[in-house]
């Protein structure tokens, strides 16, 4: 069981050790709450990270209900809940196998579903609560050799709005994030060519960077914000 300082808010990052999860964590860690990290494969980075910003870890594969049942067995509290693991992959979907499919949406998607189930009982418990859903903004546009992320990431878009209006009467808040082309590990398979092509589709002229996908994820995580059920694209204006 991971107990927490109770005069502050608890905060779990799924997919918290690396790029915009990391960002996020340090943070909220910066801001005053207790964070929870978890992680699947990235172990030494969760633990340097938590080491780094005095927070907790939890090994959770949030693909599978049933880890994602016995990692919040062990969670004593949750205020926020951020839905931010993912996988990425690029197949033509002619060539794309079932499993790979499946892989995609398990962890895309169903793992936002996991999560939101098991985190809500606290929050309906407190009368309070905030859940962010990390999408795309290949779930609002699509991509091409992505069909599989950008389906997933665009259910994950409705998933949200859905909840929001489910949930909003126990005053709890339901919002999601679709960045663009974020400069993260995730993305370090682009050549240099597609993200000059990228850099100068978009407006600014370059990538984002996973601190300015932390601010928008904090910034809905407020209980002084009228915000339920809206997606935020923060994308340099690649899509608008």
């Amino acid at each position: 069981m991971i107990y927490m300082n109770t005069e502050k808010q608890t905060v779990l990052i799924t997919g918290g050790a690396r790029g915009i999860g990391a960002a996020t964590a340090r943070l909220f860690a910066a801001n005053g709450y207790n964070v929870i990290i978890n992680y699947r494969t990235s172990k030494e980075k969760a633990d340097a990270l938590a080491a780094e910003i005095g927070g907790s870890v939890i090994f959770a594969d949030v693909s599978n209900p049933d880890d994602v049942r016995r990692m919040f067995s062990g969670i004593d509290s949750i205020d926020v809940l951020i839905n931010n693991a993912g996988i990425c992959g690029f197949y033509m979907l002619d060539a794309m196998t079932d499993d790979e499919w499946q892989k995609q949406i398990d962890t895309n998607l169903s793992s936002v579903f996991y999560c939101s189930r098991a985190a809500l009982p606290h929050m309906i418990h407190n009368k309070r609560g905030a859940i962010i859903n990390v999408s795309s903004v290949w779930g609002i546009s699509g991509s091409a050799c992505e069909v599989a992320y950008s389906a997933a990431k665009a259910g994950v878009i409705g998933f949200t709005k859905a909840l929001a209006k489910e949930v909003g009467p126990s005053n709890i808040r339901v919002n999601c994030v679709a960045p663009g082309v974020i400069d993260t590990e995730m993305n370090s398979m682009l050549d240099s060519d597609t993200i000059s092509e990228l850099c100068d589709e978009t407006p600014l002229g370059r990538l984002g960077r996973a601190d300015e996908v932390a601010n928008t994820i904090y910034y809905l995580a407020q209980d002084n914000t009228f915000i339920t059920g809206q997606v935020i694209s923060p994308n340099g204006g690649l899509v608008i």
